[in-house]
């Protein structure tokens, strides 16, 4: 992979994985940004690493950042942040985590980047030049009986539990087993590569999944919004998933939303 986007995105989440892996369990500062979601110190150095990454080799292009916010967002490029994806597991010394960067071009993901720096492993996707893990080609995996299936489910339940406990209950009857990480980028990355068969999320914000859209659909994988449409800038809410399950999948899920 040549491209020069790719190559920044790649520093810039390897820059910022590394330096929060160098402090983790040093967190100095821990803010409320309300209803239980929590922001470090650490959170916002690591994005101004990265966001400085980005304006000097691309001062033109846009950015949505989790804690800075949006900044030209009109613009053909826009860069998606989550400099720590899975705060709440390094606030508490649990050592899921990593950092995320996703670009859209006119509204359409063209590339991501993601790095988990406790195990060193960098996931990245380019469109139309597959997705890897530290060089690697991977793909989602070929499971097609619902039964087999290992999945991820949205742990945020408290904020529509009659809902969301509905489709978990419908899920945990016909699923293998059900997994909850506490970060995104951990949870699509293992759909990536083919640990998980799929994913259900209700809240996650762009910043959450942009980094992992086109290693996913690289990787052979579908995603669609809550409402069975594709995921843009603006989307909460998703089901990232192997091909062979993805309509059942939609279908569950739907059923309990309509």
């Amino acid at each position: 992979m040549n491209n020069e986007i790719v190559r920044v995105a790649i520093e810039a989440a390897k820059e910022a994985g590394k330096f929060l892996f160098d402090n983790f369990g040093k967190i100095s500062e821990i803010e409320s940004k309300g209803d239980r979601n929590l922001a470090t110190n650490l959170d916002i150095e690591a994005e101004k690493m990265i966001v400085a990454r980005i304006k000097e080799k691309f001062p033109e292009h846009g950015i949505i950042a989790e804690e800075t916010g949006k900044e030209n967002v009109d613009r053909d490029y826009v860069w998606i942040i989550d400099p720590l994806d899975g705060t709440h597991n390094f606030i508490r010394n649990i050592n899921i985590f990593g950092s995320s960067i996703g670009v859209i071009h006119k509204q359409e993901f063209i590339a991501g980047a993601v790095y988990m720096p406790v195990d060193d492993e960098l996931y990245v996707g380019e469109k139309g030049n597959g997705a890897y893990k530290n060089d690697k080609k991977i793909s989602v995996s070929g499971v097609k009986d619902l039964k087999e299936c290992s999945i991820s489910f949205d742990s945020s339940i408290r904020y529509a539990p009659e809902v969301m406990l509905k489709v978990l209950g419908d899920l945990a009857k016909e699923v293998f087993n059900i997994r909850m990480f506490g970060s995104s980028a951990r949870i699509l990355t293992y759909v990536a590569e083919g640990k998980l068969d799929f994913a259900v999320e209700f809240h996650d914000r762009p910043w959450d999944f942009s980094g992992s859209v086109c290693i996913i659909e690289e990787a052979g994988g579908r995603f669609c919004d809550l409402k069975g449409g594709p995921l843009t800038p603006k989307t909460i809410g998703y089901i990232a998933s192997n091909p062979h399950v993805f309509d059942k999948v939609k279908e569950m899920v739907f059923s309990r939303l309509r």
